[in-house]
């Protein structure tokens, strides 16, 4: 075997089982400790500072300087005596992970050392902004951007700083970040809500987004990760045969969890409790070394916040397991890749879910109206929604009968399906409460109570009882780049709900007639969207073409639709994104796509030709002086005593000239669409020619590895990555 692969293998069976963040007492203990909440707040500042931040996070009021310097001495305090030196202003560049810059507390005055922290430096922080993704927001010389404190969510320690939640702006106030354009469609989705509410419920002042966001992720021994190249480079293996066992037993999913997966679980739970991140779920995945953690849902911007940090907790703990946490969406070909489900609904100020049915959804008029806007809103922006998840990664993942499919629907359950089909043909809307009769099994079991709709796996987005499950974004990409469009759009139709029962009001209807009237117009625009069968299925696949339904089949081409009118308006409209942020987006989405190609095609010719056709080349000389030694010893018989040797050594033959010439082809590919100027032209170049050409060497490199001898392959196979 190749030493280094050896090596690899020998270290990750050295690795045992151990925890090492252990707390004494259960978790109320010690949940939050981290956390500079509001309830600390109040033994480190005055009533007229802990008022004014809870005003900021409550309503969203502005906080003054003279305040500011009140709160950051009070948050100076609190973090110096839990151990920090430093701060930081944390935000979300355009490139799915976060970004800091740490600030030492020290000062000097009169050559004597002292703390300092100030409101100005609570509130605003200057990094350099040249060389985060731009769109050309920005001229290469004007380097500047802002990064400032957002209140709505809570400041924290981690590893000895006090890391601040922020936005991130350039010089000239454009939004550089994920969370500006996620601020500003929350908003944009209270307000609207906030008027649609009224009218069932006219105290209800505003209306929060909640997110219950689900995280599957696949474990690795470090050892083995480091010798394979494509995980260390590009978080996905470029190159690698089946295993002879993966997921087909499916005896994996919710199966017992493996004694140094489980402490690694329980490490980093404890850390993120201490963060205020309230884990409730933990559990295996459908693939090999694959699982999944979901918290409690909270505010929107929280749970965003709290899900990139527990992204980062979670890769700093797995370092003390001798474990790598990769969040690629499709790190291993053959099996399941990973995603990242978001749980959305919608909360009033005065406490109710506005997507709760009840127990009568059918004379629920507040539900069907915020339900069927809902519907509205993603049947005149479907493509937009789904492409808002397109990634390069996450495509190796959509419409592979193991994720939700590439075309947008809805899934409502039997229940709720059948009630917009009777308001939508005016028929008397069927007598049923929500959830079905309770099912009996045996006297010892008790009753089961189930909910009135199933969970339906194929749908990118489903009802699942009082919220929607947005199933199809990626498990390594920031959900604000998601939510702010799923935000807008909502808003949008709501707006659009409230003007169209406004109108008829004013035409002598009464509010309750008006408001059904306009679900019945919201349904019957929109009913193509909604689908109740198996989305995996070609009949789906033939039946939302014919209903006009747009699918994401190449990612480059589908970011075209940031360039529609439609998509535009919709942003400028809510005042969300101007033009050229927007244009911005776009650039950044074709840049990162052929930046992220571009790598993965450098590593698998490396790969490829460093690695793998060496050792086919090894094992072939192998197999020639094999077939000489037959030679002497028998004469002529050996044609016929080495058959099969003959047969390998054509095959390697004709897979290492395959490999050649396709990674020869592959390299003029990359040269000649790196001559484009045009990056979305390029984009869609590399989509095409180059993806292919690494397909194909990928294909040769795969069948390398099922012929040369074990014993010689140089890389960790699958069956040592998926089974450590």
């Amino acid at each position: 075997m190749a030493a280094f692969r050896q090596r690899a293998l020998n270290e990750a069976a050295s690795h045992k089982t151990e925890r090492f963040y252990v707390e004494d007492g259960p978790v109320s203990h010690y949940f939050g400790r981290n956390v500079f909440d509001l309830d600390k707040m109040r033994g480190y500042m005055s009533q007229q500072a802990y008022e004014a931040v809870l005003s900021a996070v409550k309503f969203g009021g502005k906080i003054d300087r003279e305040v500011a310097n009140e709160i950051a001495s009070g948050m100076k305090a609190w973090a110096i005596e839990n151990g920090a030196t430093h701060y930081t202003h944390l935000f979300q560049p355009l490139t799915d992970a976060t970004a800091e810059k740490h600030e030492a507390f020290i000062a000097v005055k009169d050559g004597k050392p002292f703390e300092k922290f100030n409101g100005s430096a609570l509130v605003q922080q200057e990094p350099d902004a040249s060389s985060f993704p731009n769109g050309g927001l920005r001229n290469t010389f004007e380097a500047r951007g802002y990064s400032a404190w957002d209140p709505s969510s809570p400041v924290f320690l981690l590893d000895g700083t006090l890391c601040i939640p922020s936005v991130f702006v350039s010089y000239t106030g454009e939004a550089l970040d994920t969370k500006v354009p996620n601020l500003k469609s929350l908003q944009a989705l209270s307000d609207a809500a906030t008027s649609v509410a009224n009218l069932f419920d006219e105290s209800v002042k505003s209306v929060e987004v909640n997110l219950g966001l689900e995280q599957e992720y696949f474990l690795v021994d470090e050892s083995l990760y480091s010798a394979r190249p494509d995980l260390v480079l590009c978080n996905r293996t470029v190159i690698g045969h089946t295993s002879a066992k993966d997921q087909q037993l499916e005896d994996h999913y919710f199966g017992a969890i493996p004694s140094r997966v489980s402490a690694f679980m329980k490490d980093f739970e404890t850390e993120a409790y201490k963060l205020g991140i309230l884990l409730q779920t933990r559990h295996n995945e459908v693939a090999p070394n694959q699982f999944e953690c979901a918290p409690v849902f909270c505010s929107a911007t929280k749970a965003i916040d709290q899900n990139m940090m527990l992204m980062i907790i979670m890769q700093k703990v797995a370092e003390k397991h001798h474990l790598k946490v990769i969040f690629h969406e499709k790190p291993f070909d053959g099996v399941n890749g990973s995603g990242k489900h978001c749980n959305w609904s919608m909360v009033t100020d005065t406490g109710v879910n506005l997507l709760s049915p009840g127990k009568t959804p059918n004379k629920n008029l507040q539900f069907l109206s915020f339900y069927a806007a809902v519907v509205h809103a993603v049947y005149e922006h479907h493509f937009l929604l789904m492409t808002s998840v397109a990634s390069l990664s996450n495509s190796y993942r959509l419409g592979g009968h193991e994720a939700p499919p590439a075309v947008m629907s809805i899934f409502s359950g039997s229940t709720l399906y059948g009630i917009f089909k009777a308001i939508e043909n005016m028929e008397t809307m069927p007598e049923s409460e929500a959830g079905l009769e309770s099912i009996k099994i045996v006297n010892s079991i008790p009753e089961i109570f189930p909910d009135n709709t199933d969970r339906n796996r194929t749908s990118p987005f489903a009802f699942t009882g009082n919220r929607f499950e947005f199933r199809a974004l990626g498990s390594s990409m920031n959900v604000a780049s998601a939510t702010y469009i799923l935000n807008a759009i909502v808003a949008q139709s709501l707006r659009q709900f409230r003007k169209e029962v406004d109108a008829l009001t004013a035409t002598g209807e009464d509010v309750s007639t008006a408001v059904m009237n306009t679900v019945r117009k919201f349904i019957h625009e929109s009913k193509d969207i909604m689908f109740e069968g198996n989305g995996y299925s070609k009949e789906w696949e033939e039946e939302a073409g014919r209903r006009g339904l747009r699918a994401v089949r190449n990612v480059p081409e589908a970011y075209e639709v940031y360039h529609e009118k439609k998509t535009i308006d919709l942003f400028s409209e809510l005042g969300i994104l101007a033009p050229n942020e927007v244009e911005a987006r776009f650039e950044v989405l074709n840049e990162t796509y052929v930046k992220k190609l571009q790598i993965e095609a450098r590593v698998i010719g490396d790969i490829c030709l460093n690695h793998v056709l060496p050792a086919a080349v090894r094992y072939q000389n192998i197999l020639i002086e094999n077939v000489r030694g037959v030679k002497e010893i028998f004469g002529e018989e050996y044609k016929s005593l080495c058959s099969s040797e003959f047969a390998t050594l054509k095959n390697i033959s004709c897979l290492t000239n395959a490999i050649s010439r396709d990674v020869e082809a592959l390299v003029e590919a990359r040269k000649k669409a790196n001559k484009i100027e045009d990056i979305a032209e390029r984009a869609k170049v590399y989509s095409h020619e180059v993806k292919d050409l690494m397909d194909k060497v990928r294909y040769s490199a795969d069948h390398l590895e099922m012929v040369v001898d074990d014993e010689m392959w140089p890389l960790p196979k699958y069956r040592e990555l998926l089974f450590f």
